[in-house]
């Protein structure tokens, strides 16, 4: 096992800039994700990371080897990728024993090997089976045995579970997480499924346009998130984002009238000054003497009822644990939860 940093790392397609001077600190044995829209830049820092990308600038270490330049083969990495990437001639047993056999591994060693990873992963039946005989989950769990083998001193994981069911993915995301809590092998795991991120990871890293937004635990981006950016991108359902001003001590939109909204405790910002209200869809409440909503939309969850809310001309979404049965156009005054407001600056989008 071994500690990875990522240290003002760049990388450009000939003059176009990907990524812009990445820096990352990941800690022995730690599960760090990698979560951003898509071409945000992380596949391509997982891959160089991998050495299947060259770096533009900047430095990679693995342990307390800097291996801009070491070949692949060389960094002690096993990387799982989307589409499993499986042998199709090969059985399941010749797939997890494929590198061993490249490193000339005595038989008795394969065989100890693939039998420790076919254990931990419930694999010991499927041995003699062909990957086209495998269902989805089946399969990713021989491209992680294939990983396992290696006894790397980091795992790479690219997107491995968006090509499997709902269903299915949450099964692999509690057993990729309970792997890892027995293997304890470091960990980095891209994914743009902030959910994925938020239910697996020690760390997580939110990246967009090459860039590094906000690197922190999950509760930690959950509750205080440090721009509008990482604001609307954690959390399901998204983050209600009001633009308005402060005025007598409450929080007005634009260009409506009625009450105040409620904010913080202990808020320093100057009166009339223009801010973003951030509001979690779960941090609203029903209330007689809330803000007059009106109905746009109701969708049972089953657990919970989101509803598409409308204040003045201010779309909202509300979650809520109640069965609300009102129908759209009908009044539902809501109340936010003051304490659980965020305010972000207008012009910056930095959380104030």
């Amino acid at each position: 096992m071994a500690s990875v940093g990522i240290r003002g790392v760049r990388k450009s397609f000939g003059s176009t800039p990907i990524l812009h001077g990445v820096d990352v600190e990941i800690a022995d044995g730690e599960f760090c994700v990698l979560v951003g829209p898509s071409g945000c830049g992380k596949s391509t820092l997982l891959r160089m990371i991998a050495g299947l990308e060259n770096i533009s600038g900047g430095e990679i270490i693995i342990g307390n080897r800097v291996v801009n330049n070491v070949p692949p083969k060389d960094r002690d990495i096993a990387m799982v990728f989307q589409n499993y990437a499986l042998y199709p001639h090969m059985t399941v047993r010749e797939n997890m024993a494929f590198s061993l056999k490249l490193a000339k591994a005595p038989a008795d060693v394969k065989e100890a090997e693939v039998g420790r990873a076919a254990r931990i992963l419930g694999l010991e039946s499927l041995l003699d089976r062909y990957p086209r005989q495998l269902s989805g989950g089946q399969r990713q769990r021989v491209a992680m045995g294939r990983a396992i083998v290696r006894n790397p001193q980091v795992f790479l994981f690219d997107e491995p579970l968006s090509n499997l069911d709902a269903k299915l993915r949450v099964h692999m995301r509690t057993e990729m997480k309970d792997l890892h809590q027995r293997l304890r092998v470091t960990t980095i795991y891209v994914t743009h499924d902030q959910i994925e991120a938020m239910t697996m990871a020690d760390k997580i890293v939110v990246m967009n346009a090459g860039r590094v937004e906000q690197i922190g635990a999950p509760l930690e981006l959950y509750d205080r998130p440090a721009n509008l950016f990482v604001a609307g991108f954690i959390g399901s359902p998204a983050m209600n984002l009001v633009r308005g001003r402060v005025s007598g001590g409450g929080f007005h939109t634009n260009g409506a009238n009625g009450a105040g909204w409620p904010l913080p405790p202990g808020l320093t910002a100057a009166e009339g000054r223009e801010v973003i209200y951030g509001i979690r869809p779960e941090h609203l409440t029903l209330d007689p003497a809330g803000l007059p909503a009106t109905v746009q939309l109701v969708e049972p969850t089953g657990s919970e009822t989101q509803v598409m809310l409308r204040v003045g001309e201010t779309p909202l979404t509300g979650a809520f644990r109640e069965r609300v049965t009102a129908r759209p156009g009908e009044m539902l005054p809501v109340r936010p939860d003051g304490g659980l407001v965020h305010l972000f600056d207008a012009e910056t989008g930095r959380r104030l």
